[in-house]
């Protein structure tokens, strides 16, 4: 048991640093910019860590199938604080770039895991209460992010946004250490070419997302890599993903189900406090707090998820789910200048509700529909689908805010794409077999002290 606690703490700690990271520079970049110069960079500090990351996340899961869950993330909290130290030290935006890039290998070795070491250790029950707890640490982070900043910057410097992961990584890393790991890994060869080919593919097409010419090129290497990568994992024997793991056509439809949903408003908190600041005059603090109706919903349903699971099944849950996402889509279509901070809080939570729940059950069904040597690479590609469904919506929701001829008219425009592929992804959950029969992995229960 004291095991146990030790590595869901160290958990955590990892999952508030990877996070905060991820959004806490969104008020200090100008400041940095400023400070070291080369404004032409600018997005590239935010690019560096995402794409990395999101390369990296399934990857990471894949390994941790081959050679255990513990050596993967602790070697990922390492390079975090690495990369932290560095970003900190950063003398030029270049090398700020560079070790942002760094940042983002070590949180690629780290976000998938709290999924996945709690698909290891809980049983279904008690997983949605824990993707609960996990999904209010990035509530709070979301929050306490901007603030934060705005502190360091304030009254100390810049560089302490990245000191500060310093001694939490180390806290996090020791509480690791005491931990007994549950999974015996399958040991095999790693599929290192394999991995180029995926990162390569999947980088060009993140890339079409941040650069501002030779997008059709880009896009189109990225496609040509992704065919060579399939091409060349059907021969291979241990590949870095088991393609047999689309033959389970629930899983495949749980994964676009995934994408479809993130892709379509998942992207909507980098929108509102915008449109709460610009168009409602709420203050950054307010606009932020209105985030906070996403982790509200979110948590109310990923506590029973997990019972709902063995009573109703996947597909009725995710159906559930995705008509609260267009629901949600609809009200923030009505959006206007007389829109307060009340009605947008209730569409967040509406939001909240509906991924609370698809995302709770798609991971579950990602760990539960496999067999427990592919349980790794299965629930960090759920979260890879998710992860590069919200970057494309973002970028799309962000072409359509600044090509339009106002800001109101742009809000409007995105929340309409958004409503209407929000729409599509509902009617994929009809394709999903619901079927909690099919489970191959058995449930995990609670393990003896340790």
């Amino acid at each position: 048991m004291k095991s146990r606690i030790s590595v869901m703490v160290s958990i955590v700690l990892a999952m508030l640093v990877s996070s905060m990271d991820s959004t806490i520079m969104n008020t200090t970049m100008p400041i940095i910019a400023k400070d070291l110069g080369r404004f032409d960079l600018y997005a590239w500090s935010f690019a560096s860590y995402m794409i990395v990351s999101t390369v990296l996340s399934p990857v990471a899961g894949r390994i941790s199938d081959l050679f255990g869950r513990k050596h993967v993330f602790g070697f990922g909290i390492v390079l975090f604080l690495i990369g932290s130290f560095l970003c900190g030290i950063s003398n030029s935006m270049i090398q700020l770039v560079l070790f942002r890039a760094l940042q983002g290998i070590g949180a690629g070795c780290m976000i998938p895991f709290p999924a996945i070491i709690a698909g290891d250790l809980f049983s279904i029950e008690q997983r949605g209460k824990i993707q609960a707890f996990f999904t209010g640490m990035w509530g709070l982070s979301a929050v306490l992010a901007p603030m934060l900043g705005a502190f360091f910057v304030q009254y100390m410097t810049w560089r302490w946004i990245f000191y500060v992961n310093i001694p939490i990584c180390i806290l996090s890393f020791l509480l690791l250490l005491p931990y007994k790991e549950v999974y015996t890994p399958k040991k095999s060869a790693i599929d290192y070419f394999g991995a180029v080919l995926f990162g390569t593919g999947i980088s060009m097409v993140l890339l079409d997302t941040v650069i501002k010419s030779n997008q059709i090129l880009f896009g189109l290497l990225g496609i040509l890599f992704l065919l060579a990568f399939y091409f060349y994992e059907r021969r291979q024997q241990s590949p870095l993903v088991p393609l047999a793991l689309f033959h389970n056509k629930t899983v495949k439809w749980l994964n676009l189900t995934g994408f479809l949903s993130s892709a379509a408003l998942f992207g909507t908190g980098s929108y509102i406090p915008l449109f709460l600041q610009r168009v409602s005059g709420e203050s950054l603090f307010i606009s932020g707090v209105a985030l906070l109706g996403t982790s509200v919903g979110w948590m109310a349903v990923a506590v029973p998820a997990g019972k709902w699971i063995l009573r109703f099944g996947y597909r009725p849950l995710l159906i559930i789910g995705n008509t609260l996402l267009v629901l949600s889509g609809i009200l923030l279509n009505f959006l206007n200048q007389q829109t307060g901070f009340w009605y947008v809080f209730f569409a967040m939570m509406i939001q909240g509700l509906s991924f609370g729940l698809t995302s709770t059950v798609s991971i579950i069904g990602s760990q539960q529909l496999v067999e427990a040597n592919q349980k790794g690479i299965s629930t960090s590609f759920q979260l890879f689908s998710r992860n590069i469904g919200t970057a494309i919506g973002v970028t799309i929701m962000g072409a359509f805010l600044t090509k339009a001829p106002d800001f109101l008219t742009g809000i409007h425009h995105l929340f309409l794409y958004g409503l209407i592929v929000s729409i599509v992804a509902f009617v994929s959950t009809f394709f999903i077999k619901d079927s909690t029969q099919q489970q191959t992995n058995p449930v995990a229960r609670p393990q003896p002290s340790s």
